[in-house]
């Protein structure tokens, strides 16, 4: 079978149209008897594969107000948040389960607006890059790699700003 970049790229969005199809709704079945508020995916995938196919490597929360925020994550998950990295904006890292990290952080500009951004781990930083882009998404950041840390690009699509990043 001959996949797209965007798609081996991001297998979670087939991941999830796999599960996300044979849902039936509430008196939605089409031999008109009740069903059940939800029913079972019929071929989902293995746990191991969604979790493989989704993981976050790292989550950026942009904030005016980095102490506080971190101050609440920490209390609300037992994590210990380090000193800013200068590498990664200033952002305060704690680990994420799996091995992925969050960042907290301040805006790097005066109009850079508070977002959370989840970057989605991915093979081949540039691949997926161009996909989304023939996708019709904008590119808000190419790849650029940090050292130490991997590749990131931020790409935009519907408003809402992806992250991609390879190791």
């Amino acid at each position: 079978m001959n996949r797209s970049p965007f798609r081996s790229s991001f297998p979670w969005i087939v991941s999830l149209s796999a599960v996300l199809a044979p849902v039936t709704f509430e008196g939605a079945t089409p031999q008109g008897r009740p069903a059940p508020a939800i029913a079972q995916a019929e071929e989902a995938p293995a746990a191991e594969e969604r979790e493989a196919a989704a993981r976050v490597q790292y989550l950026e929360i942009v904030t005016p107000d980095v102490d506080a925020t971190c101050a609440n994550l920490g209390a609300l998950h037992g994590v210990e948040f380090s000193d800013p990295v200068p590498m990664l904006g200033g952002a305060r890292t704690a680990r994420l389960e799996g091995g992925g990290r969050i960042g907290v952080r301040g805006p790097l500009r005066p109009d850079e607006s508070p977002v959370v951004r989840p970057y989605l781990l991915v093979d081949d930083v540039a691949a997926a890059v161009k996909a989304a882009e023939e996708a019709g998404a904008a590119i808000a950041h190419p790849p650029f790699e940090l050292e130490g840390h991997g590749t990131f690009a931020i790409f935009i699509q519907g408003g809402i700003e992806h992250g991609l990043w390879q190791l």
